[in-house]
């Protein structure tokens, strides 16, 4: 009897025999595993320890986004944080990750990435001071402090973004510069020093793609950006503010709002 189970770990192994994985001149051996489910983050290892807070209504692919290129960086280990373990729901109310890590449990991480959310969302974390202290004492040991979309407001309300460059949701614009202190620049992702700011939601792929390029060399990035098939070619041009004009801009708003419990 022959048994015919295909994974899709055999056929990726099957497709990428020839291409020679291996050359991608990291010069390091097979990543450890990393530690056990539920132990710290700041555990030692030899990865980089990425973590991505969650808070009710975060936008989904802020975190997921970002998620899915880093945690491909060689030995990366990537954890969600909340407040509280379990189930964070997301801005919608759909969806909800998993939170293993609290915060409390939570000291130091080589990256932090906060995501964005919509207006419920955002103006609880930054209204939330345990939250904004917890982010401003593990930035203080990161290698980099990220965000995506509104995420950046929560940055800016700890008070890490004021006086720097930095970019955002292109609907907080003025609060990013009037609330926080920032620069705007209308650009997908801004770095100032060690922190890296991303304009709304998908932008956070792009950001991640760049910081994996900081981390781990071009070559990494670049293969990663291959690993995902990574080539957008949307079907319209009406991605930007000042592409898609008024009717739509308010249009957006208004399908944003809409969706969000």
């Amino acid at each position: 009897m022959t048994t015919t189970s295909t994974t899709r770990r055999t056929l990726l192994r099957g497709a990428a025999a020839g291409a020679g994985l291996t050359a991608l001149g990291t010069g390091r051996a097979p990543a450890a595993p990393g530690p056990a489910p539920g132990a710290p983050p700041d555990a030692a290892d030899d990865g980089p320890h990425i973590g991505v807070l969650l808070y009710d209504g975060f936008s989904l692919l802020d975190p997921t986004g970002p998620a899915e290129i880093l945690a491909r960086l060689p030995g990366a280990r990537v954890t969600m944080i909340a407040e509280r373990r379990g189930p964070v729901r997301t801005d919608t109310g759909d969806v909800a990750l998993v939170a293993e890590r609290t915060t409390a449990e939570t000291s130091r991480l080589d990256v932090l990435l906060v995501p964005g959310a919509g207006e419920r969302g955002t103006v609880a974390c930054v209204e939330n001071p345990a939250l904004l202290d917890w982010i401003r004492r593990v930035h203080r040991h990161t290698r980099w402090t990220t965000s995506v979309c509104t995420g950046s407001l929560i940055l800016g309300a700890a008070g890490l973004l004021r006086g720097l460059d930095a970019t955002t949701y292109w609907a907080s614009r003025d609060y990013l510069e009037n609330e926080c202190g920032a620069r705007y620049l209308p650009e997908r992702y801004v770095r100032a020093g060690k922190i890296i700011t991303a304009a709304g939601v998908s932008a956070g792929v792009d950001m991640a793609l760049y910081l994996a390029s900081l981390m781990s060399g071009d070559t990494v990035a670049q293969a990663i950006q291959l690993a995902v098939e990574y080539d957008p070619r949307p079907p319209f041009d009406t991605g930007t503010p000042d592409k898609a004009g008024p009717e739509l801009r308010e249009l957006a708003l208004r399908l944003l709002a809409d969706s969000q419990t």
